[in-house]
């Protein structure tokens, strides 16, 4: 699981008390944990602190409203997906505005996302040698 940073920390514990209104409709509806899936809220991750984040499906949900629409802002978002991409999380970016207005919708895609990671993820191989898996304890090579 990626962590924060000591101030990050103290940072997330402030951002959970000051949430926003979408903020605090999407967190009713991800505590239920919607198709099995566990959401932490307001999680540090390096310097940032994510939204929502699902570390099973490794994927970093990110509510934007208009301030996130300015260049600066674009920016330091596009820093930050890629500190997170370089960590092998997927950020997905929801607008506040569709999550005030179908918050129902909003969760079906997140559930859908997390399953798809979940899905590749377990479909990855394991790393082995060319030659095929390590031998068991007394195996001889052929």
């Amino acid at each position: 699981m990626i962590r924060g940073q000591k101030d990050t920390v103290k940072l997330a514990r402030k951002l959970r008390a000051e949430m926003t209104p979408p903020e605090i409709a999407l967190w009713q509806a991800l505590r239920t944990r919607p198709g099995g899936h566990k959401f932490r809220r307001q999680h540090p991750a390096g310097i940032y602190v994510l939204d929502f984040f699902c570390s099973k499906a490794r994927l970093a949900i990110e509510v934007d409203g208009r301030a996130h629409d300015s260049a600066p802002v674009i920016a330091k978002d596009a820093a930050r997906s890629q500190f997170l991409r370089d960590n092998g999380i997927a950020t997905t970016r929801i607008p506040a505005k569709l999550v005030l207005e179908d918050i129902e919708a909003v969760v079906r895609r997140l559930v859908q996302i997390c399953d798809e990671r979940m899905k590749t993820m377990a479909c990855s191989p394991l790393h082995h040698a060319p030659h095929g898996p390590p031998l068991l304890a007394g195996e001889d090579q052929a």
